[in-house]
């Protein structure tokens, strides 16, 4: 039942995009592990089907983000996401961020950031993944190299994954929109302010 005391936050299409994406991105993290763990892979056995599973569905990771560019809502949220702000320099250096002094758009500035690592160490990742998957295509140092790279992005992705699940178990509101694609007006105004004045015919949705 729609609630009028809510607003839109995210369209089916991103939704879509976020739930794939991160389905495929806990399939490699999980298989990821259990290849990289001799007392793991034992327990499990099945190494082939292990590696095929974890090599596949990184070569899917990019598949829902570049699918998502055919939705304009998708492909607005991109732009806010790759445009930082004055507001989100102040926003980071600020101590009392949360406190609502400083107006904050659709996205906050630890987002944007967060959304930067990701696509990066995806890309990375990828990368590598190829490499690897075909060792032929270049020289040995090179596939060495790309081990290096692969395993050190692997870790800092994970370490991302974990503390993103962290802020959202922290934020039972922020779940639901992205489960539902609505969210109450009080917590957009309280999170989101420059958004929710937008939203609401306020003001920008971006503040600069």
């Amino acid at each position: 039942m729609t609630n009028s005391s809510d607003v839109d936050r995210f369209v089916l299409a991103e939704r879509l995009v976020h739930r794939v994406f991160a389905v495929l991105m806990v399939v490699c993290i999980v298989t990821a592990a259990i290849l990289y763990n001799g007392a793991l892979m034992m327990a499990v056995g099945h190494r082939q089907v292990v590696e095929t599973i974890h090599v596949w569905c990184g070569f899917a990771l990019p598949v829902p983000l570049l699918l998502g560019a055919a939705s304009k809502a998708y492909r607005t949220d991109l732009g806010i996401l790759n445009r930082f702000t004055r507001a989100d320099w102040r926003w980071l250096r600020s101590r009392s961020r949360r406190d609502g002094s400083i107006p904050v758009g659709k996205f906050n500035a630890g987002q944007k950031i967060n959304s930067w690592l990701v696509a990066g160490s995806t890309g990375a990742l990828l990368g590598t993944g190829i490499l690897l998957f075909w060792p032929d295509l270049v020289r040995l140092s090179w596939r060495a190299g790309a081990t290096f790279v692969h395993d050190w992005f692997a870790l800092g992705l994970g370490l991302l994954v974990v503390g993103h699940v962290t802020y959202a178990v922290r934020d039972p509101e922020s779940r639901r929109g992205m489960r539902t694609g609505r969210v109450s007006r009080s917590w957009a105004r309280a999170e989101h302010e420059a958004w929710a004045d937008e939203v609401t015919g306020a003001g920008p949705s971006d503040p600069t």
